[in-house]
């Protein structure tokens, strides 16, 4: 391992030790991979997966079993670097793609590594996630950022990522019309990777109004309120539905709202099983898909960024410090809140 300045044998890290209970803990620095680097966490997102970790001990099938380190967007500074890496990494800022898909595989073969069955991902029991000092990653996956994006916005490149990918997924075109459910930070990723699409009209519902106003700065073109607009959703012929809610509702009547040979992607995680329009997805060929992770959307991420047709810092609305994650946890439940973010290093950069 080749360092930058001699790396510390322990640091700090904020660990989940039960429902509701986080601690902050002494542990060692996790050991460098030869085709790993090291990185010093600058600031670390706080994502609606870490709240269903921290809230309920679980989600779905995955199950917090153990001590477990949360958080998965992150932004930082490379330390070290492994053997098979090259030195010239050192000091470089990152964005860190949390997951880490065994190559090997025919999904990963295939091009569909989000789909790999033997994925760890950080902040997925009983992978440690980021709300530490160090973490490692493999040297392809700590993407270089230009100083220009701070290190909360790198780290948010994780949730546009999923935007993205979404976008990606309702194949949004120049000119095309979206509907997005949902007015929270992954609704405004959709929005504004459609937009950067092409896509000339986002409507995006939700039912808090203080949402809808907000959602406004954040690639929509219309907010509404869909027990206000029902007449008018169902009538919108959408290119493209994209649901980041999970709600039933929200899920049935966006797919009505679709013209002949759209779209629907389902991002959001609602009931295991609901009832669909089979019907109709049927007589006008939607097509009906849904979305886990992404695929090679980093390099568009920090583009977006970068040229600033995303603009990151201004959705973050809180930040904290690693002794306060439970209250960056707990802060997720506030509607006003976008984004809160967990300065690690001690303060923005």
């Amino acid at each position: 391992m080749t360092s930058t300045t001699e790396v510390p044998r322990t640091m700090r890290a904020s660990v989940m030790t039960g429902v509701r209970q986080v601690e902050v803990q002494e542990r060692p620095v996790p050991a460098v991979a030869d085709d790993e680097v090291l990185v010093r966490v600058g600031s670390v997102g706080v994502c609606g997966s870490d709240v269903h970790y921290y809230t309920d001990g679980r989600i779905g099938d995955m199950v917090v079993t153990g001590p477990l380190v949360l958080g998965h967007e992150v932004g930082g500074t490379v330390v070290a670097v492994g053997r098979d890496v090259p030195e010239e990494r050192l000091g470089q800022r990152v964005a860190v793609e949390p997951q880490r898909p065994c190559r090997r595989c025919r999904q990963c073969h295939a091009g569909r590594m989000n789909l790999c069955p033997n994925m760890v991902f950080y902040a997925t029991p009983p992978v440690d996630g980021a709300f530490c000092e160090y973490v490692t990653a493999p040297a392809d996956f700590a993407h270089p950022v230009p100083d220009s994006l701070s290190d909360a916005a790198a780290g948010l490149l994780e949730p546009l990522s999923v935007g993205i990918w979404a976008a990606h997924k309702a194949q949004v075109g120049v000119g095309d019309r979206v509907l997005v459910a949902g007015a929270g930070p992954i609704g405004a990723m959709v929005a504004q990777a459609a937009r950067a699409r092409g896509a000339t009209e986002v409507v995006v519902t939700d039912l808090v109004e203080s949402r809808r106003e907000r959602i406004l700065q954040f690639g929509a073109t219309r907010a509404l309120d869909p027990r206000e607009a029902a007449a008018e959703l169902a009538d919108l012929e959408a290119d493209a539905f994209v649901d980041c809610t999970g709600a039933t509702p929200a899920v049935q009547s966006g797919i009505r709202s679709v013209r002949g040979g759209g779209a629907v992607v389902l991002v959001g995680l609602g009931a295991e099983e609901i009832e669909l329009p089979v019907q109709l997805i049927a007589t006008r060929e939607i097509t009906l898909t849904g979305t886990f992770r992404y695929v090679d959307t980093w390099p568009r991420a920090i583009e977006l960024a970068r040229t600033g047709a995303v603009d990151l810092d201004a959705m973050v609305t809180a930040r904290y410090d690693l002794d306060s994650v439970g209250e960056a946890l707990e802060a997720d439940s506030d509607p006003m809140s976008m984004k809160a973010v967990v300065d690690v290093a001690g303060g923005p950069r």
